[in-house]
């Protein structure tokens, strides 16, 4: 194997090349042609499919041809964004890189180093490792919006593998070795009008931490609209209100950290407020651990409006408390981490119709066909119009990974015996599109250190580029000595 600096400088310029070619989401086109040249001088049969996808098959090397197929796999898509201040068109302005001794980092931008570092690491091993069995690159598009590129790649690509590698993740130290699947669930519900003389209420409930759904949902957090429900549910309950409006949230995967209403009722504005702090104690008891700055504002409102219809009102908060919120199911492989989570991310209102959005996530497929059932039965009793979006599948980890427990070794021989370590996320990767449509490929994901993905604070850990390439060169070494 070449030695550590020439191994680590040509990594680096198969990155920089990347960095040449603009490639936002939706506009692969140049990187595409550009990666189907360069797999091609490396001696590969390479196919460029009609999505822009590229495949690209190395043989192996002399006596390892009965070894099992192995596919290298990343995207060759980057999210592009700038600081402030800092002109920058992604479609047509490269990255500036800036190298130092510690980090890759770009000038003003993101780096790309998602996944443009994980794709130079595979044309760097199908260069440089030195005994290997067949190997496939697979180097997708799309993969920072919508998994397009993922979704239609032909599952004749993965048919005939044994072995996939992915090289997508965030740290060298990380294995991935399941992901969560999840789906858009969008119920929608037309609302009369009426006038109403009693006096009018802003209700909010402020101060919520709020997060990513997929990797804060296990922190025990509030979901302001569901918080907010309750409340008004409460109210309901000790006497009459009218819902002008109910609204919060702003994305299905994001847990709302605020949320508000007005109504009009009756009730006093002293009772209104010993009910609103009687319910913040209920929250506080349930989650003020990780949202103790959770609070309600109650203010008097003037020309609030039209309310919605007594039975549109009472299905909608039926509907939102039935909604179960948070942490459904814990992982039984892994202490500490989330199988199955569902969050309320969206309620919008306008005169018409209001609408919600319902994202739940699982490593278990079946979870997720029954939440989906579940939604269903609700909508259809609480009068609701459901609509179910494409299910993104989940890549289930299996406990009896070879690549996992031989990669795992291949770590700790060059760690000194420290153990990498290994996880599911609750988060979406494209191994779970080939999952489902190879269920035997035996998968992990790995990846070179990373910090600020998506940022202008992007940077790519130096340090880590050569034990990635080694981690992943040795393992294709062993798996050569393996037969088909």
């Amino acid at each position: 194997m070449m030695d550590d600096q020439k191994l680590m400088e040509a990594v680096i310029a198969e990155f920089e090349a990347l960095t040449h070619i603009p490639r936002p989401s939706g506009h692969e086109r140049a990187v595409s042609d550009y990666l189907k040249k360069r797999f091609g001088d490396l001696g590969c049969a390479v196919t460029q499919d009609a999505h822009n996808n590229i495949v690209a098959d190395l043989p192996a090397t002399p006596g390892k041809e009965h070894a099992p197929l192995t596919i290298l796999q990343g995207h060759m898509d980057m999210v592009c964004v700038a600081a402030p201040g800092v002109l920058y068109d992604p479609v047509h302005d490269p990255i500036k890189m800036v190298r130092t001794e510690e980090f890759i980092r770009a000038e003003g931008t993101s780096l790309g180093g998602d996944d443009g570092i994980g794709v130079a690491e595979i044309i760097a091993a199908f260069q440089y490792a030195e005994e290997h069995g067949p190997l496939r690159a697979i180097v997708t598009v799309d993969e920072e919006v919508g998994m397009t590129g993922a979704q239609k790649l032909d599952a004749a690509h993965l048919a005939d593998a044994k072995y996939l590698i992915n090289c997508d993740s965030e740290d060298y130290h990380i294995m991935t070795v399941g992901s969560a699947g999840s789906v858009n669930l969008d119920f929608s519900r037309v609302l009369s009008r009426r006038e109403s003389e009693l006096p009018a209420y802003r209700i909010a409930v402020e101060g919520l931490c709020g997060g990513h759904s997929g990797e804060r949902i296990g922190d025990g957090r509030g979901n302001a609209i569901r918080t907010l429900a309750l409340a008004l549910q409460a109210l309901e309950d000790h006497r009459k209100i009218e819902i002008v409006s109910f609204t919060g949230g702003t994305a299905r995967n994001a847990i709302p950290p605020t949320a508000e209403a007005i109504i009009r009722t009756a009730i006093g504005e002293r009772e209104m407020v010993n009910i609103l702090v009687a319910e913040e104690r209920r929250f506080h008891a349930l989650y003020g651990a990780a949202d103790p700055a959770m609070k309600f504002s109650l203010h008097a409102v003037e020309d609030a409006g039209k309310v919605i219809g007594e039975a549109e009102q009472h299905d909608l908060i039926a509907l939102l408390t039935l909604l179960r919120t948070g942490v459904h199911d814990m992982s039984r492989l892994h202490a500490g981490k989330v199988e199955t989570s569902a969050n309320l991310g969206v309620l919008h209102m306008d005169d018409m119709a209001a609408a919600v959005q319902f994202f739940p996530r699982s490593s278990v497929n079946e979870r997720l066909d029954e939440i989906v059932r579940a939604a269903r039965t609700m909508a259809e009793r609480m009068g609701f119009t459901l609509l179910v979006g494409a299910q993104s599948p989940a890549w289930r980890e299996r406990e009896d990974s070879v690549l996992a427990k031989m990669m795992g070794e291949v770590y700790a021989a060059q760690n000194g015996g420290a153990q990498m370590t290994i996880e599911s996320i609750h988060a979406g990767l494209e191994t779970s599109w080939h999952a489902a449509k190879n269920p035997d490929l035996d998968m992990v994901s790995i990846g070179v250190t990373t910090t600020g993905i998506h940022t202008p604070e992007e940077r790519v850990d130096v340090t880590t580029i050569v034990p990635e390439a080694k981690l992943m060169m040795e393992t294709l070494r062993r798996i050569a000595r393996k037969k088909a």
